[in-house]
């Protein structure tokens, strides 16, 4: 089934602890258990599978329960012990899981969804259990009575939600890129605002309620982070990743942002320092640098006798040139673009050496993550994918100190 890598030598990079195997289809959601050295998979082979670590180091299957429809998302109170399983066919079933781990027992189902449940959250006080699906909406429901609170739909599928227990807001990402934000009340809700600024489908949200940051990772292979606190509209892109960012978690504790993509990548974010944020796009007819004419620019191409240019665009400076202007590439990690991005020849004649100097860590986990989550009092990562593995990592090397020192799982 599975096996202990290694113990944890010191090194700059995650540590690979475990490998968990036995899944017959994609794992579309795994948790770490806090305080025990366990592991919570849901499985496209309709499997919800509870893993303890026997006494050999390898994880073993406790609990074995099979569903009626495929697993796509799952949350897990961890103090009432009770776990919620969205699946393929829109239901949500609720389980209540033995204080050793042997046993779960099934509670109740909620008809949240008429197609694919894409994310579920808990919410103990309120006694509510939200979801977003691929009908395209938002559901809450009374976990007390079983019954519909509430429903808001939108013109795409909803892929990711984040909610804060204490206003009741809920972010919402849907695959047009867009995220709302709502006010849910006990049978209603509000849209306050909706953000845009992802050129993909929005695929992975986080929100820290401490610093009041939402963080979304979208299919453009791009992390944007909102200030909501801050009420100024302030945004910081965040450019590093090839592939679309499929899960990332902020550590409040050292400023840090744990992130995943679809190809294996693992990025760990310097977010402890003054960022810049990335221009907005200039919009021009010809070329602010030397004045030629762009191919729309009929006039002005008629009036010089000359061909019309390509438009691009600065990263640094947001001013649009023409390809002669901008012959040069560089990464400015300060704003965010950790690989090299196309600059115009003045904003490149202004960059140092030390400009360049990376804000970001980047690892390989070598297995298609689709998803990932973090058990951060411990320091401890898990990830599964579309390959039916699903890999425990010590994150310490990385992200900077002690983490067990006043902090407890989320």
């Amino acid at each position: 089934m599975a096996a202990e890598i290694h113990s944890r030598p010191q090194s700059s990079r995650p540590v690979l602890l475990s490998k968990v195997e036995g899944h017959q289809d994609v794992v579309s959601a795994a948790l770490l258990i806090p305080k025990e050295d366990g592991v919570i998979t849901a499985s496209e082979d309709r499997t919800i599978r509870v893993w303890l670590k026997r006494d050999s180091g390898q994880y073993w299957p406790s609990i074995y329960h099979t569903m009626s429809s495929p697993c796509s998302a799952m949350a897990y109170h961890h103090d009432s012990r009770r776990i919620f399983v969205g699946q393929d066919n829109g239901a949500i079933m609720e389980f209540h899981i033995s204080e050793d781990f042997n046993k779960m027992n099934f509670v109740k189902t909620y008809p949240a969804h008429q197609n694919r449940v894409s994310a579920i959250t808990f919410c103990l006080t309120s006694e509510w259990v939200i979801s977003t699906g691929h009908d395209k909406c938002i559901s809450w429901m009374c976990t007390r009575s079983g019954s519909m609170l509430g429903r808001h739909y939108f013109t795409s599928w909803a892929s990711c939600l984040q909610y804060d227990y204490e206003t009741r807001y809920a972010f919402v990402g849907d695959y047009s890129g867009q995220i709302t934000l709502l006010k849910l009340e006990q049978n209603t809700c509000s849209i306050i605002t909706t953000l845009k600024g992802h050129e993909g489908s929005i695929t992975s949200l986080w929100w820290d309620p401490v610093q009041r940051l939402l963080f979304s990772g979208a299919s453009d292979h791009s992390i944007i982070m909102w200030d909501i606190g801050g009420r100024k509209g302030r945004t910081l892109l965040l450019q590093g990743h090839h592939d679309k960012v499929q899960a990332i978690c902020y550590i409040q504790l050292t400023r840090q942002l744990v992130s995943c993509s679809a190809d294996g990548g693992i990025a760990v974010w310097n977010m402890d320092i003054s960022r810049e944020e990335a221009p907005q796009w200039l919009e021009s007819d010809s070329c602010q640098k030397c004045e030629q004419p762009f191919f729309w620019n009929i006039k002005q191409m008629w009036d010089t006798k000359t061909l019309g240019l390509r438009q691009h665009h600065c990263r640094k400076c947001g001013q649009a040139v023409c390809g002669k202007c901008s012959t040069k590439r560089s990464s400015y990690p300060i704003m965010g673009f950790e690989f090299q991005v196309r600059v115009c020849d003045s904003c490149f004649e202004s960059i140092k050496d030390e400009d360049r100097t990376s804000l970001a860590t980047f690892h390989e986990g070598k297995h298609n993550i689709s998803h990932m989550s973090m058990d951060i009092s411990r320091g401890l990562m898990v990830t599964c994918g579309s390959d039916r593995i699903v890999k425990i990592w010590d994150m310490t090397p990385v992200v900077g100190c002690s983490l067990a020192t006043g902090f407890s799982s989320r």
